[in-house]
């Protein structure tokens, strides 16, 4: 219960801006940073980005289906080349 106190707000995701490089989603922070949350913590069910800064954080609202699609499963597959 302790957590809900530090809950700053609740932060719907197309409100957030994702770093497709870093594979995160951030939102400013009233304390100058911002709140960030991984996309592989969200795909496993997390919902509360934290600011690194302070002890604030957000619950952030989505629906799985509307995350990116995972690029790095399609790139893990090893290039097979052909010899004639």
């Amino acid at each position: 219960m302790a957590d809900a106190l530090n809950i700053y707000d609740e932060i719907e995701i197309e409100d957030m801006t994702f770093d497709k490089t870093l594979q995160i989603y951030h939102y400013p922070c009233p304390c100058g940073d911002r709140f960030e949350i991984g996309i592989a913590d969200l795909r496993d069910g997390e919902e509360i980005a934290v600011c690194p800064s302070c002890s604030l954080m957000i619950k952030v609202i989505f629906d799985q289906d509307d995350l990116p699609e995972d690029e790095a499963a399609d790139s893990t597959a090893p290039a097979i080349a052909v010899q004639a």
